[in-house]
């Protein structure tokens, strides 16, 4: 039996998410942990939010704890899909112990689960012990990996990210995925670091194409600043600037498939915006075509009369790239 032992996770919460023709309400858990072996992406801050120096044995008691505060804060019975996110990967055993792993299938059978993780870290074996504890046939797929591919350019995912991994590792993660009976859910990030705005769109519109032979689900990240991150520091000194709402509509209008997308930060300064006029609607509008996958939605947003559109156009056409040096 495990017990509440004062942990909590860094963050959960309940919402509602698309899955093949079909609303289901989710359960969003990040649990904090040993932290990620990488920790060096450029955007992330998620990295710093870790426990340090703890045995495995401790490290799997305040896990164990964030999981019995979930258990009683949330009925089992009031959503059917949980999204799992740490401090890095889920299925790194430095990071968490294999022994919770067993503890989530135990907890969650029955669930859909996603889970996100690096490429490095999804093995067949790994996939196919968990699948065997959450799986009670309640789904053809009970299990998607998720990994933060971002981009499939190597050369953006190098040098404006900072990510680790080819695009390569990617599908060869992707790959032994399938074959272990998981599925995979791709999270692209929209504008990264260095990238002007026109840069960006071509890199995504290019990088859904890239992917979707590879991957069974796509989410498009909108770029926000997190604190304490290298992003911050350009974003600060007026290098950076996040991506345009309108640019988002475009990519959605314009993608061969579903694509889901949550504009985190949305309207704010440090998250993708447009004039502060029109941004609520189309942040609104934008998560609802996540669930509803109506493209004609996306059409009537882009059709919304505001004087910030003109500028969008203007960025598009004579933003140039910073002539920044790529190497040290």
């Amino acid at each position: 039996m495990i017990s509440y032992t004062g942990e909590k996770p860094l963050a959960s919460w309940r919402g509602q998410e698309r899955y093949e023709n079909d609303l289901l309400d989710c359960l969003t858990v990040i649990f904090k942990s040993g932290g990620c072996a990488w920790s060096a992406c450029r955007m992330c801050s998620y990295r710093h939010e870790r426990y340090s120096g703890l045995s495995c044995d401790t490290l799997l008691d305040r896990l164990r704890g964030q999981l019995a505060w979930i258990i009683d804060q949330y009925k089992s019975e009031d959503y059917r899909m949980i999204k799992i996110f740490t401090s890095g990967s889920f299925f790194d055993p430095d990071e968490v112990p294999p022994a919770f792993l067993t503890d989530i299938a135990a907890a969650f059978r029955g669930k859909l689960v996603i889970a996100e993780t690096r490429p490095e870290y999804v093995t067949r074996q790994t996939l196919e012990q968990f699948i065997g504890g959450i799986d009670d046939g309640s789904w053809e797929i009970p299990l998607y990996c998720a990994m933060g591919l971002e981009t499939s350019n190597d050369l953006i995912r190098e040098k404006s990210i900072n990510k680790g991994f080819r695009f390569a590792d990617f599908a060869d993660a992707a790959h032994r995925a399938h074959a272990a009976g998981a599925g995979v859910k791709a999270y692209l990030l929209f504008k990264p670091l260095f990238l002007t705005e026109g840069e960006a769109m071509a890199d995504m519109q290019t990088s859904i194409q890239d992917v979707s032979g590879h991957a069974d689900l796509i989410s498009m990240n909108p770029c926000t600043v997190q604190r304490n991150t290298e992003l911050e520091f350009y974003w600060k000194r007026g290098a950076y600037r996040p991506p345009y709402l309108w640019s988002i509509l475009k990519i959605l209008e314009n993608a061969p498939v579903h694509i889901t997308c949550d504009p985190l930060g949305g309207g704010q300064k440090r998250g993708p915006h447009n004039c502060g006029k029109c941004d609520y609607d189309i942040v609104k509008g934008v998560r609802d075509y996540s669930l509803n996958a109506d493209r004609d939605l996306i059409g009537a947003l882009l059709d919304i009369d505001c004087g910030c559109r003109k500028e969008w156009e203007y960025v598009l056409a004579e933003e140039r790239p910073y002539c920044m040096p790529l190497t040290r």
